[in-house]
């Protein structure tokens, strides 16, 4: 009889549980913030970018166009984002973080920088860098292929 597919060390798993440790820990350490790490991705591409059109800035934070509205949407009702018809196409919306996001964003910076530091805490230094570039090479080289 055939073994069953071993599912602990198939790298998509890997990936996939890699991924919800890093979500809990940002959660854990911006908690007084009640934000997500889309939402602070958003946030920190405003700020260095304002005025961005939605398909673009989903495209820079790596979201589903489909459902960055609603993301957009929720920054909005907290007074973190305001978002505005392109004068040149009313279809086309822009968005800008208002004073209120620019200052949320810049106190937690200290929060997510805890968060980045913890989730790779567990290995070496060189490790940290190796991990980074592979993840780095895994995206481009994906990106690519689809482009």
């Amino acid at each position: 009889m055939a073994k069953s597919f071993n599912f602990g060390e198939a790298p998509g798993h890997l990936i996939r549980r890699a991924q919800q440790l890093a979500v809990a820990i940002f959660m854990e350490e911006t908690a007084a913030f009640d934000v997500t790490p889309v939402q602070f991705a958003i946030l920190n591409a405003l700020m260095d970018d304002p005025g961005e059109d939605q398909i673009t800035l989903s495209g820079r934070v790596a979201f589903d166009p489909a459902t960055f509205g609603s993301v957009i949407g929720r920054l909005e009702a907290k007074g973190w984002v305001q978002r505005q018809a392109d004068p040149g196409d009313k279809r086309r919306k822009l968005l800008w973080t208002t004073d209120e996001g620019k200052a949320v964003a810049l106190q937690m910076k200290r929060a997510v920088v805890k968060a980045q530091q913890r989730i790779v805490g567990p290995l070496e230094t060189d490790e940290q860098a190796q991990l980074a570039e592979l993840l780095r090479k895994l995206i481009s080289g994906h990106e690519n292929a689809a482009g």
